[in-house]
């Protein structure tokens, strides 16, 4: 095969992965191809929608509350539900990792967690995309999600809370 006609493979075979990444509204293919010893193709396409440049969390509004705040308050008031770290709290779950939260399993499907949703030890409540790995994050407890901290595709830190479950 000469130059040429392995050059107009290789960009239709590029072409056709962009396609492919278009109709499943993949964000990136990566694909390695080994055609002989000093002879290969390695391919990322990707495309980018938003452009995040928040890289941290952004900090609870301090808020004075009382100790022994009635437990409905909290939906009326998410981020004020408590004055102490979100991190701290006894049933809060925390990043493993560094990377981008999805709360869903693909684009415009159910959350796998909402407020108020029961759920089970070992039950998926969302995903914490990695170095172009997809983690599924497990609850470490049954129990119901009482708030959520973290938007969908919103960037998160190693530590950070994401969610509480009581």
């Amino acid at each position: 095969m000469s130059n040429k006609n392995s050059h107009d493979s290789d960009v239709n075979f590029i072409k056709a992965l962009a396609e492919l990444l278009r109709e499943n509204d993949l964000t990136e293919l990566q694909v390695k191809r080994d055609y002989g010893e000093n002879d290969r193709l390695n391919v990322t396409v990707s495309r980018h929608n938003n452009v995040v440049t928040q890289v941290s969390m952004p900090a609870p509004a301090p808020v004075a509350a009382p100790a022994a705040a009635p437990a409905a308050a909290a939906p009326a008031a998410p981020a004020a539900a408590s004055g102490d770290d979100p991190a701290s709290h006894p049933g809060a779950v925390t990043s493993p990792m560094v990377g981008t939260v999805y709360l869903s399993p693909e684009p415009g499907a159910a959350a796998f967690a909402a407020v108020g949703a029961k759920v089970s030890e070992g039950d998926t409540l969302l995903i914490i995309e990695a170095m172009k790995t997809m983690n599924h994050i497990p609850a470490p407890k049954s129990g119901t999600v009482k708030r959520l901290l973290v938007e969908d595709g919103s960037p998160v830190e190693y530590g950070a809370p994401l969610m509480i479950i009581e």
